[in-house]
C-alpha cells in the first residue's frame, strides 16, 4: 500500500490544510506531510507538481491526486470505511454533510474579516455585519447539531467527525479574535482546541518561523 501524502500550507495560516490534516491525524491514518510555504515565489510552482488547481491541500495516493478539501474527506471515508469519518446514523450523517458543504461554500464575511492566524490574538471589535451574521448562523448550526445528535460526546455529533474538522478553522477564528460566545458554544470550541490532533497542529504552528506579509497588518 502506498503511503498517502498530504500537501499543506503553513500551519499558522492555512485553514484549508488544517481540515484534512486534523481528520487524518485524529483517526490515525498514516500520511507523509508535504509542507509548502505560503506567500513565496515557489508556492505555486511547487504545489502545481501535486495539484492542478495550484492550491493546498492536496492528497496524493499513488497516481491519484485529490485537490479539494471535501473531496479529500470523501476519498478518506471511502478508503477507510471502518472509521467513523462521517456519523454512522443516517440522519446525523446527512446533517453533517450539509453543514460541511455550507462551511465549504459560505461564511465569506467571517473569513475575510478574521483570517486564520495561530500566531496572534486580538481584542474583540466590530468586524462588520457580514461577519456577525456568519457567526450567528454558525453558532445556531452548532447548537442544532449538538441538541439533535451530540448527546454522546462534546463534538457536533457526539464523537469527532469530518464536520468538526471542517469547522475547526472557524473555532480558531472565534478564539483568536476573542469573539464573545455563550457557554455552550465555548464548551464546543474548547473540545476542538484541546483535541490531541489539534494540539499537535498547534505545536507545529508555534514552531514555524515564517510570517506572511498579511500577518503584519493590524487586525
Amino acid at each position: 500500500m502506498t503511503v498517502l501524502k498530504l500537501v499543506i500550507g503553513n500551519k499558522r495560516y492555512s485553514s484549508w490544510s488544517l481540515r484534512p490534516w486534523l481528520l487524518m491525524t485524529h483517526f490515525g491514518i498514516p500520511f507523509e506531510e508535504v509542507p509548502v510555504l505560503l506567500d513565496t515565489p515557489d508556492f505555486k510552482p511547487t504545489v502545481m507538481r501535486y495539484s492542478a488547481s495550484g492550491k493546498v491541500p492536496c492528497l496524493v495516493d499513488g497516481d491519484i491526486h485529490v485537490h479539494e478539501t471535501l473531496a479529500i474527506v470523501e476519498f478518506l471515508a471511502e478508503s477507510f470505511p471502518d472509521l467513523a469519518i462521517w456519523p454512522r446514523d443516517r440522519a446525523a450523517r446527512a446533517l453533517a454533510r450539509a453543514l460541511s458543504n455550507e462551511m465549504h461554500a459560505g461564511f465569506t464575511g467571517l473569513r475575510a474579516a478574521c483570517p486564520m492566524n495561530l500566531r496572534r490574538r486580538f481584542a474583540f471589535k466590530d468586524r462588520g455585519p457580514a461577519a456577525a451574521a456568519d457567526v450567528t448562523r454558525i453558532v445556531a448550526a452548532w447548537r442544532d447539531a449538538r441538541a439533535r445528535f451530540g448527546a454522546e460526546g462534546p463534538f457536533l455529533f457526539g464523537a469527532f467527525t469530518a464536520a468538526d474538522a471542517m469547522f475547526a478553522p472557524v473555532v480558531t477564528r472565534l478564539d483568536t479574535y476573542s469573539w464573545p460566545v455563550a457557554a455552550d458554544t465555548r464548551a464546543y470550541m474548547d473540545a476542538v482546541l484541546t483535541l490531541p490532533a489539534f494540539l499537535a497542529w498547534k505545536a507545529g504552528a508555534d514552531a514555524e518561523t515564517e510570517i506572511v506579509a498579511a500577518d503584519e497588518v493590524e487586525a
